[in-house]
């Protein structure tokens, strides 16, 4: 990793991630703290990392999609949509004021962010580069080089790691930094680890000529309809999520369905401040169908309630959707959107 992300040593960071997460794990402690000697200030609540990125001031700093997005949102609500346009002296009172302006680079990953949430905090002067990793691989097999990022994708295979597609595009790995097995678990370290040791990662992806990986989705998440169309629903879950800072979470239905729905959670801070929550989520779901071909497009949908909270009913402490769970949870209501 650092090869790719220089780490200056006497840095700062913070730790608010769950942690089960492989990435506050490896970014923050093993490697920052205990490799390079970076300063660790750890936060009880990830809903104070506003408060704390302000205090700390962090070096480097990592996020999944959701924190970008609030951030992203915040400024957009005192007026800064287009930092494009902006001087140079206005984008770095910005920078100061979310305070990212000492940082030398910025992670996103754990789920796809959409690329106009990049392009902003690029147009900015925040570096965000976008990896891709997993806990059975020590957390990142690939990263975008801060020189040579390219929006949309989860750059390229670090030093010393090989990726395969395999026939039915599922992304392989292998490397020193994949795990030996699940202790104590042999059924499953061989349904993941084949015999030539390639480590089958569950990601349906492609890789350009340059060596730049895209993720598709989770092969066992792919959506396929009444008709035979495959669809990735965490595609159709970002364009959701980007086209309101309203939305927290999105999840698409549509397996053997002959439409997509989608249940909607909203962000209980932004409705607060939001006048005809109704009005607003009708243009942003009408936004994000704009951006989906018409068979991707949710023709329905429901919204669902307050935020929701991570190691709850529908997010792991990892803060990925529990798909199967949400299934159950809201089954009659899944119907409704069918009737």
């Amino acid at each position: 990793m650092a090869q790719v992300l220089p780490i200056t040593p006497g840095g700062r960071a913070i730790s608010y991630l769950p942690s089960a997460h492989v990435g506050d794990r490896t970014l923050s402690h093993y490697c920052a703290s205990i490799c390079f000697g970076i300063e660790i200030t750890s936060i009880p609540d990830h809903r104070q990392i506003g408060m704390a990125m302000a205090e700390v001031r962090p070096t480097l700093f990592g996020g999944v999609p959701r924190v970008w997005e609030k951030l992203k949102a915040g400024l957009e609500a005192v007026g800064i949509t287009d930092p494009a346009r902006l001087p140079e002296q206005a984008r770095a009172a910005a920078r100061s004021a979310i305070g990212l302006e000492r940082t030398e680079w910025c992670v996103s990953s754990a789920a796809p962010v959409a690329p106009d949430v990049l392009r902003f905090f690029s147009d900015l002067g925040v570096p965000v580069v976008e990896g891709w990793g997993m806990s059975e691989a020590s957390c990142f097999a690939t990263m975008n080089p801060l020189d040579a990022v390219r929006i949309g994708t989860v750059g390229k295979a670090l030093p010393g790691v090989q990726l395969r597609i395999a026939a039915d595009g599922e992304m392989l790995v292998k490397a020193p930094l994949v795990m030996k097995g699940y202790r104590g678990d042999a059924e499953r370290t061989a349904e993941a680890l084949d015999a030539d040791g390639w480590l089958h990662t569950g990601d349906v992806a492609t890789i350009d000529a340059d060596g730049y990986v895209t993720i598709v989705d989770r092969k066992k998440e792919i959506i396929i309809n009444s008709a035979g169309k495959n669809m990735s629903p965490a595609n159709i879950e970002q364009h959701l999520r980007s086209a309101s800072p309203l939305i927290a979470h999105a999840v698409c239905i549509g397996d053997r369905r002959p439409y997509n729905v989608a249940l909607l959670a909203l962000d209980a801070e932004v409705q607060q401040r939001c006048g005809d929550v109704r009005a607003a989520i009708d243009a942003a779901v009408e936004s994000a169908n704009s951006a989906l071909s018409r068979v991707e497009q949710i023709k329905r949908f429901a919204i669902v309630g307050a935020d929701w909270q991570p190691g709850g009913d529908e997010l792991t402490p990892t803060l990925k959707l529990k798909r199967r769970s949400i299934h159950e949870k809201y089954r009659d209501l899944i119907e409704d959107l069918y009737r």
